[in-house]
């Protein structure tokens, strides 16, 4: 046994005394948090069979469950851990957990309230109430939450998920804070691999690529003609190592095709950390960051001598176990690298790839999609999340300035739709002038995509994979840039294409042109003709050129002096 093993340690506990209920919930507890969900299972049951109906073996029990994705298990396990211990904020946080995965979001937020209720004091519940309420458009005392947050983080207090935390209007200073008290008690938790062989010169450069979108999902979209593109550079091997099951869809087919796929979805974190280190991967890169769905132990236990971050999460780690993040220039200029606690390795080009072989099918007609046959279709396709009130406002403004105009907007989970129609009304726009579109298959959605006359951006979380979804649909992108990486992805996409006329100083020079583009058909005309002249004449879409820097970087990467 290692000293300080949590799992040998609870092991032995329940050897020690295995008719001893807690003692089967601490090995419970040590399993989950080791990634071992079945594991977790079976000690949480032997605890329920000692000590039928614990509250803390049924959440042990709960959380397992989530983890294998059976969520109606995990609801009917925690729920009852919630009734046999009504006021325990953290059970109650967990419920909430997974009644989000399970599809009750009106649900969720009244669970995470109620722990809130129970726990008003701690900032981590708070966090989970905020970011929720965001994303169900819900805002009631959202700048209460946030402020409570954003003063336990900058006292060090609190250890809240970063991705939320990039939809707060904080700064990157803060982000990386944030980011820092995340991963500091993963770092003190987990032992790193003894460092890997030195890299042979002679050999092919093994590239590993750790993600849990390699399917249908933006990370996938955004990849899949890149890899295809990297396996035909000299002396490169691209590995994926998928976090989710291989989804059957064409993009995993694609990505199984151009690249080694390795299956490390239901392994432990050591076991996948050792599938990358019998891979022999040089250079190992996360994309997902704390974007959700991630393994961040896994990187923790250093699998590969350098490792970086690159483009599913915009911001920092603040983790030791990152030695680098790839960006661009522009989204993540000089004035911006002090607060991130990786080297930055630059690419000469947008830092974010794009499925250059996707088709664009013929849209279809407006009536189908409710959209009026003669308005001006302004959209905004961006998660409900993204949508504060500053940012609606911003939209709303622009609707009261451009008579016959109609917002388009992706539906939201729970409410989020009721409340944004009574928010507009609030604000005197008629409800009736926002049109809502459910979530559609890629092809269905660039479809659609081709109806819309101008996306409108949101801060102080942009557009990302959504805007170059409209661009490469020929849709125009209006956004105002801001001081995060998180606030210049749009601005990088339009500069890399030439069209830096379209980023903004401002939130009344983002209304003024988008009412003026509005007004305007001829001007709309000429710059979406601008856009797909620089689609087809830009870097942007470069496929073969982006695999080529990239490639270039890993070598330097891969060839630079150790890490440390």
């Amino acid at each position: 046994m290692q000293p300080g093993d949590p799992r040998a340690m609870a092991r032995q506990g329940v050897r020690r005394e295995p008719g001893n209920a807690f003692a089967w919930i601490l090995l419970a507890d040590a399993e989950v948090e080791a990634g071992a969900a079945q594991a977790c299972i079976d000690a949480a049951q032997r605890a329920l069979q000692l000590a039928p109906g614990h509250p803390e073996a049924l959440a042990r029990l709960g959380r397992a469950q989530w983890m294998l994705g059976r969520h109606q298990d995990a609801v009917a396990s925690l729920r009852g851990a919630a009734r046999n211990a009504p006021s325990h904020p953290g059970i109650a946080v967990w419920l909430a957990h997974v009644l989000e995965d399970a599809g009750d979001a009106e649900g969720a937020n009244a669970t995470y309230a109620h722990a809130h209720g129970l726990a008003p004091d701690s900032p981590e519940i708070a966090a989970y109430l905020l970011a929720w309420r965001r994303r169900l458009c819900d805002w009631r005392g959202i700048d209460a939450l946030s402020t409570q947050v954003r003063a336990a983080i900058a006292a060090g207090r609190a250890a809240v998920e970063p991705f939320a935390f990039l939809s707060e209007d904080a700064s990157a200073a803060e982000q990386l804070r944030c980011a820092r008290l995340r991963a500091a008690p993963i770092a003190a938790a987990v032992r790193p691999l003894p460092p890997p062989p030195p890299r042979t010169p002679s050999a092919p450069l093994r590239l590993g690529f750790l993600s849990n979108g390699f399917g249908a999902h933006p990370t996938g979209l955004l990849t899949v003609a890149f890899f295809e593109a990297l396996r035909t550079q000299a002396e490169i091997e691209p590995h994926l190592f998928a976090l989710a099951p291989h989804d059957g869809s064409p993009i995993a087919q694609r990505l199984a095709a151009a690249a080694r796929w390795h299956d490390v979805s239901r392994l432990r974190h050591v076991e996948a950390a050792m599938r990358i280190r019998a891979a022999g991967i040089d250079v190992l890169f996360d994309l997902r960051g704390w974007g959700g769905g991630g393994r961040p132990e896994i990187l923790a236990l250093r699998p590969a001598r350098v490792q970086a971050g690159w483009l599913a999460y915009p911001g920092t780690s603040g983790a030791p176990w990152l030695d680098h993040v790839v960006a661009d220039r522009y989204v993540l200029p000089d004035t911006l690298a002090p607060h991130f606690s990786e080297r930055v390795a630059w690419l000469p080009r947008c830092f974010q790839p794009s499925d250059t072989r996707r088709a664009l099918p013929a849209p279809p007609a407006r009536a189908d999609c409710g959209l009026p046959g003669d308005a001006v279709v302004l959209c905004c396709f961006n998660n409900s999340y993204k949508l504060n009130p500053a940012s609606f406002g911003r939209l709303l403004a622009v609707l009261r300035g451009a008579p016959g105009s109609v917002l388009w907007l992706l539906s939201g989970p729970g409410e989020a739709d009721r409340r944004l129609r009574e928010a507009a009304a609030a604000q005197g726009v008629d409800p009736a002038r926002l049109v809502f579109m459910a979530k559609q298959p890629h092809q269905a959605y660039l479809a659609r995509l081709q109806l819309a006359d101008l996306f409108l951006d949101t801060n102080p979380y942009n557009a990302h994979t959504t805007a170059s979804d409209a661009l490469w649909a020929g849709c125009p992108v209006l956004t105002t840039p801001g001081q995060t990486f998180a606030a210049r992805v749009a601005g990088s996409l339009n500069h890399h294409l030439g069209l830096d006329g379209m980023n903004m100083g401002s939130d009344e020079d983002f209304i003024a042109t988008a009412i003026r583009l509005a007004r305007d058909p001829d001007e709309r005309t000429a710059l979406r003709a601008r856009l797909v002249r620089a689609r087809d004449e830009s870097g942007l879409f470069d496929m073969a050129g982006f695999a080529r820097d990239f490639a270039a970087l890993a070598r330097r990467l891969a060839d630079g002096p150790p890490p440390g």
